[in-house]
């Protein structure tokens, strides 16, 4: 196999190798195999929605749709191969009549990318969803597909589309279209979830008659092809359980590339209606966003109308001895808590408060904190019923939640403080209880960490943090602080200047678990995958600075609600700036579109367009005292008093894990984050310098590298970059480490045309290029620093498998250094 006809790319941490780029799947248009796999991981954000938690068929056309002269032979696949099947890729098991089949959920771009490589052109879905056990839910979306029998046309369609939609709006559904990629159009209307497969398939049955009884001449609501002829069929049999429809924005298996495409009331009016072909989808969206946007708003909206529909969607009343009431709760006054041990797959303890008739829930995966300097984290999990406050018992294994729970402690608590980021209680629980039979006031903050609203860290406050007490004195200014910084969080810095130096940063060693011999010697926190900024608040201005000391406060306007959330205070933290993708996850591609604008029409654009967020880890400065000889714990301790923005301000103070490296390397992972930090509590902030105090545990290996020069690419390449060569500075001299031609978006090959052209020389200005990599070189200047992720060092010092990550404007040349 060729090698440009094979790469291995990253996507949101997944490593996937993709092979047969060039193969031609639509020989018509000349598509390939490399088209379609970018159509699918372009079109994933909108898609997504509509195929979340739905058990997917593939059609799979290994060779291609062929000709109408010679069609490609398809497979439908519905059951799984588990020995080809990343682990990654979430899956479910249905039992059938017949058969329990494996199907995998596309959930996330990552499985959209594979399912491509596999040459699974159409994804085909049902209506329902599945949850936690394998558990089907009732069908949150009903769907008529009409289609044209011989003689018919799409027009017909969208005219019975339109007398269809009159009945839907009386029954007080709105429906929304699809035209099929095919030969007819879809019709989509939300539900609640509250009636049966069966259920809806009759309602739909009945209006497909009625349809046809109304227009007889038009209509036609039997299966029997020779019934068909001129008319349009209402099928309505989709709504069966049993049965699926091709998920929207999917690719047809057809001689052209098209798609069932969602489209507008309008457009169906159109005389010039047609199918449409996946680039016009593509350009569509990027323009107007998903027509079919409200069918996914919708069901959300009808899953929060019962504050208890998550809770008894993972349960099963017959199965488990759970309390699961069937009615919607009361408000009830009360103010009960329950701290639950919890012995599951993995040992935590459930922190439940009463809190408008439910029993608001935490998972505590270290506990309550016994320690005021050590916050532990706290998920945010489903609400349960107030039954659930007097539970112990056994959840039978295969049930959600299999183990034995028993009560900790419970008793009364005092509020202080309920809001949506932020609770305050002071709990009085039993003289045998775990609490220790004295009054314990813990504070619950939502962090927001990776945009994830369900992290929230659990804090145990001081004896001195009472009413009148220093700490509640710091709280109490951080409350109009918080506010201020929401409302000005895109307000621009103040303008005057900050004229102390630059500070540089404390850097981390590459290493491994194995480094990590005591926990509780560790903190761990999670690796943003962004640029370090120290940030300094001085006098109400701001001023960030990149590891190379670059002033990039006018880049990021966003952030200058940092001054608000100071509170008045002067100070000097360190953190990383990113950005994040609609799933909450850091795109350091992302990212990039922002480096190095400073003038402010097109900052403005910028942070429209890829929102800047400031993860805060650590407080080096607090009113022009130094913290830097102090410990971790001790700096952590005053950032988290200096620092509580709230949920969705573009500031952050991520949590810190205590002790538990495999769960924060677990959490990292299933975040698509890129690594874990683990931080030792009694070690010192070693500005400017790196340290073993502080070892960086990635999940793939990455390397700063300079470029050196570059090859032109073949194919869609033959005019640009086909691939990067490559240095890291070695003594005096500048060692060749390989070349990269994988992980460009056509974006970035564009902006390094434009960067490397203003920067060529004559010579190589690498030691070491094979004469097989320099054939037909371009060489540059070595002034530009970007990063790869790849697989290993091979035995010559060279990279195997890199992919590009993007350039690091923040690095300079003389900083790069091999890690290893």
């Amino acid at each position: 196999m060729a090698a440009k006809d094979t790469e291995t790319v990253s996507i949101d941490g997944h490593r996937l190798r993709l092979t047969n780029l060039d193969k031609v799947m639509y020989p018509e248009t000349g598509t390939t195999k490399a088209d379609v796999i970018g159509y699918y991981n372009a079109i994933a954000e909108v898609m997504i929605p509509h195929t979340r938690d739905r058990i997917a068929t593939r059609k799979r056309w290994v060779h291609g749709v062929g000709t109408p002269e010679h069609p490609g032979e398809v497979f439908f696949q519905k059951n799984l191969d588990p020995a080809s099947t990343p682990g990654w890729v979430k899956t479910r098991t249905i039992t059938h009549k017949t058969s329990a089949n494996t199907y995998p959920l596309a959930n996330d771009r990552a499985t959209l990318v594979w399912l491509a490589q596999l040459a699974a052109l159409e994804l085909h879905v049902p209506q329902w969803r599945v949850g936690r056990g394998d558990q089907r839910r009732n069908p949150d979306r009903l769907v008529l597909d009409l289609d044209p029998g011989e003689g018919a046309t799409l027009l017909d369609c969208a005219e019975v589309a339109r007398l269809a939609r009159a009945i839907l709006a009386d029954m007080g559904l709105d429906p929304l279209p699809v035209t099929s990629g095919s030969k007819g159009i879809h019709l989509y209307a939300p539900l609640d979830g509250s009636q049966t497969s069966d259920q809806v398939s009759a309602v739909a049955h009945e209006l497909a008659r009625a349809l046809e009884a109304d227009h007889p001449d038009l209509v036609v609501s039997d299966m029997k092809k020779a019934l068909r002829a001129g008319k349009v069929l209402v099928d309505w049999s989709q709504n069966n359980g049993a049965k699926t429809t091709i998920a929207p924005y999917s690719l047809r298996g057809r001689f052209r590339p098209t798609v069932a495409a969602p489209r507008t009331w309008r457009e169906l009016a159109s005389k010039d209606l047609r199918q449409l072909e996946y680039p016009e989808v593509l350009d569509r969206v990027k323009k107007r966003g998903d027509p079919l946007a409200d069918l996914a708003a919708g069901r959300a909206a009808a899953e929060e109308t019962d504050r208890l529909t998550t809770y008894r969607s993972k349960r099963d009343a017959d199965r488990t001895p759970e309390p699961v009431p069937s009615v919607s709760p009361d408000a009830a006054d009360g103010r009960s808590f329950v701290i639950q041990e919890h012995h599951a797959r993995r040992l935590h303890w459930d922190f439940r408060l009463q809190h408008d008739g439910v029993l608001v829930s935490w998972a505590l995966p270290k506990g309550p904190p016994t320690d005021p300097k050590q916050n532990h984290l706290a998920v945010h999990v489903e609400d349960h019923p107030l039954e659930y406050g007097t539970f112990a018992g056994d959840i039978p294994h295969g049930e959600y939640g299999a183990g034995h729970v028993d009560i900790w402690d419970h008793g009364e608590y005092e509020l202080e403080k309920w809001r949506d980021d932020e609770v305050i209680v002071t709990l009085h629980g039993q003289r045998d209880g775990g609490l220790g039979g004295v009054p314990r006031r813990f504070a619950l903050i939502a962090t927001a960490q990776g945009s994830d609203e369900k992290n929230w860290l659990i804090h145990l406050m001081k004896e001195a943090d009472s009413r009148g007490g220093a700490a509640t004195k710091a709280s109490a200014t951080s409350s109009p602080a918080r506010a201020a910084g929401a409302a000005g969080s895109t307000a621009k810095p103040p303008a005057r200047a900050i004229d102390s130096p630059p500070v540089s940063p404390m850097l981390a060693t590459l290493g491994s678990r194995k480094d990590i011999h005591d926990e509780s010697e560790w903190a761990f926190e999670m690796k943003w995958d962004g640029i370090r900024a120290i940030a300094v608040v001085q006098g109400g201005a701001l001023r960030l600075t990149t590891r190379n000391g670059n002033d990039v406060t006018r880049t990021y306007p966003e952030l200058a609600g940092l001054v608000a959330l100071a509170g008045g205070h002067d100070l000097v933290v360190d953190g990383e700036i990113v950005t994040l993708t609609r799933q909450g996850r850091p795109d350091f591609g992302l990212l990039q579109t922002r480096m190095g604008l400073t003038r402010p029409a097109e900052v403005e654009a910028a942070a429209k367009r890829a929102p800047a967020h400031y993860f805060v880890f650590d407080l080096l400065e607090l009113d022009g005292k130094d913290l830097r000889r102090e410990t971790y714990d001790d700096r952590r301790a005053a950032l988290e008093a200096a620092l509580r923005p709230p949920t969705g301000d573009p500031v952050q103070v991520p949590p810190a894990f205590a002790g538990d490296v495999d769960h924060a390397i677990a959490s990292s992972k299933e975040l698509g984050l890129e690594g874990v930090m683990a931080k030792q509590r009694d070690g010192t902030y070693a500005t400017g310098r790196r340290s073993r105090t502080w070892i960086k545990i990635k999940h793939h290996l990455s390397q700063e590298v300079v470029i050196g020069g570059w090859t032109p690419g073949n194919g869609r390449r033959a005019n640009g970059i086909g691939a990067l060569l490559l240095g890291i500075p070695d003594g005096d001299v500048l060692r060749y480490v390989g070349k990269v031609g994988t992980g460009f978006t056509d974006a970035m090959l564009d902006d390094l045309a434009k960067k490397l052209s203003a920067h060529e020389r004559k010579t190589a200005p690498l030691e070491g290029v094979p004469s097989l990599d320099a054939r037909g070189a371009h060489w540059v200047r070595p002034e530009y620093v970007g990063e790869v992720e790849f697989a290993e060092w091979t035995g010559t010092d060279r990279l195997r498998q890199p992919s590009w990550r993007g350039l690091r404007p923040d690095k300079s040349v003389d900083e790069v250094v091999r890690e290893s």
